[in-house]
């Protein structure tokens, strides 16, 4: 039996199918094509997301993106999994184009509140005032009519998380419907199952702002480790490689300052 295996390994068909199998339900390769969620993730990191974070997504062909199975359960997936936890950066299919990858940190679930104010995220989690006070320092929480909301409340934890101070919304270049949706978009409130994504790089992310919630049939999955790195002058970014995506954005020795935003 294992005889047969090692054969049918070595062949070129159980290659093809081994590494579509791997691809499908453990690990797809993923390049950061995008500035949106600079200094955490930086253009040019080449990573392997794991698959099976959320779950196991209905499994498409590479490249094409044609689904290999019909879409059974009605949510995306063919094994429903734990849902993206508030701050986790998470893949998933673009609403507006589903054959399209984005990678974006959730700030927001089923339940909850948020609005941006200028350069201020607003956050009422669902679970209410007491789960308020227990997870969040008492400086980054607000008190409005009773109601606590937490304000940026990413940014104590995540130093990547930046906004560009040479952007003023005030400015008439910037008077345009997407950078008023940036820098103002109203309380709306996460509908269940859904997730409200948005790049670290704040003000430079087209993000759920201006195309709105993404739904759990469209999760693929979670950064897991950079494979490769290298900047815009192919210069190899060797203290990137091998590292876990946790462990690149939670550390502020990974987070250069320096990195142009724009």
């Amino acid at each position: 039996m294992i005889r047969k295996f090692y054969n049918f390994a070595n062949s070129w068909t159980g290659t093809i199918i081994i590494v579509l199998l791997v691809i499908f339900f453990v690990a797809q390769a993923f390049v950061i094509p995008s500035g949106s969620m600079k200094r955490s993730m930086l253009i040019g990191d080449h990573l392997f997301v794991k698959k099976f974070a959320y779950g196991i997504p209905t499994p498409y062909i590479p490249w094409v993106e044609v689904p290999v199975l019909p879409d059974f359960n009605g949510n995306g997936h063919l094994i429903e999994g734990p849902r993206p936890k508030r701050g986790d950066i998470v893949v998933f299919r673009y609403p507006l184009n589903e054959k399209t990858h984005f990678v974006k940190r959730c700030v927001a679930v089923g339940g909850d509140i948020i609005a941006v104010r200028g350069k201020t995220l607003y956050l009422k989690p669902h679970e209410g005032n007491e789960y308020v006070k227990a997870n969040y320092p008492k400086e980054i929480i607000e008190d409005m009519g009773g109601v606590l909301w937490v304000k940026n409340p990413y940014m104590h934890k995540f130093a990547g998380i930046q906004y560009d101070e040479n952007i003023n919304y005030q400015d008439a270049a910037f008077k345009n419907t997407n950078a008023e949706r940036l820098s103002n978009f109203p309380p709306t409130k996460i509908e269940e199952d859904y997730f409200f994504m948005m790049g670290d790089n704040r003000d430079h992310s087209n993000d759920s702002r201006i195309w709105g919630q993404v739904p759990y049939r469209l999760i693929e999955g979670k950064p897991w480790f950079v494979y490769f790195s290298w900047d815009g002058d192919y210069q190899i970014r060797w203290d990137r490689i091998g590292k876990s995506v946790d462990s690149l954005v939670e550390d502020a020795k990974y987070i250069d300052p320096n990195e142009p935003l724009d």
